[in-house]
């Protein structure tokens, strides 16, 4: 993953942006009917059982539409949270809770359907060693939330973008000429531009894993669409050489089979492009 430092400056970029989509040249609706000198309260609301995320995100979307305007947090992130639960209180110019209102809604409910999918898929595998990763199947322009509401589900982040690891996929492969080619020729590159960057190698079948395994310098195989005997094979051949990660088409039925196998990781792309909003609403108190 990425640096802190890199990651706060995404997390700006992203309420930039989503300030400027939304807001544009002016939130006329409440420009023209609410003093700019008149002061509200309102209450985060939860609507739906689940775990909360976006807490953190969404006083520092507040901070930035008006750093005048006061949080009064009662439940943090990562917690689970039920019908009826007050998650904050913010308070102060009224124009600039309703201006913030959208983009804190927006991304709290996505961050906590994520937090709360991840969470399930963490109770799935509780007593493996197996941790879930996301991948980068993300929504544009939003990744750095999303990987976020991961992280406070209890999942864990894969690499964040194109950047900052190396994954030799089955495209990479063919179109370098094999997986020893494709390796070597990525080690050269790496050396040549002084790049410090980790190797994840995908494997189709026990044949590759061996393959690899031959190579040196490489972090992570990753057993891609293997069925359950396969996977234990691949795990047992691999052993302490290098990491190990299980995917494709893995769902809530068979994550805890592939856990069981050894592997020290299963990435889901579910976790990210496929959940539903949790309902949560932004209440004038």
């Amino acid at each position: 993953m990425i640096s802190e430092a890199q990651f706060q400056k995404e997390l700006q970029i992203l309420i930039a942006n989503a300030i400027r989509e939304d807001v544009g040249s002016g939130d006329y609706s409440s420009l023209a009917c609410i003093p700019a000198e008149a002061s509200g309260k309102a209450k985060l609301l939860v609507k739906e059982d689940g775990i909360i995320a976006g807490v953190d995100l969404a006083k520092m979307i507040f901070e930035y539409v008006d750093p005048n305007l006061e949080i009064e947090t009662f439940i943090e992130d990562g917690a689970a949270v039920k019908f009826g639960d007050v998650v904050f209180h913010v308070s102060g110019s009224s124009q600039s809770i309703l201006k913030a209102e959208r983009v804190v809604l927006n991304s709290m409910q996505r961050m906590s359907a994520i937090a709360t999918k991840t969470n399930s898929f963490v109770q799935l595998l509780k007593g493996t060693n197996t941790k879930i990763l996301d991948t980068r199947k993300t929504t544009p322009g939003f990744r750095a939330a999303e990987k976020w509401a991961v992280k406070i589900g209890g999942g864990e982040n894969h690499r964040f973008a194109l950047y900052d690891m190396v994954m030799l996929k089955d495209n990479h492969i063919d179109f370098a000429g094999g997986i020893t080619l494709a390796i070597a020729k990525t080690q050269a590159y790496l050396k040549e531009n002084n790049l410090d960057l980790k190797i994840i190698v995908e494997a189709r079948d026990l044949k590759e894993v061996i393959e690899i395994l031959k190579c040196e310098g490489v972090h992570r195989i990753l057993i891609d669409n293997f069925n359950y005997e396969d996977t234990r094979k691949a795990v047992v051949l691999i052993g302490t050489k290098c990491q190990t990660e299980s995917s494709g088409n893995i769902n809530e039925d068979t994550m805890r089979s592939y856990a069981e196998c050894g592997v020290d990781y299963i990435s889901s792309g579910a976790l990210t492009h496929s959940v539903y909003n949790m309902d949560l609403s932004l209440k004038a108190i």
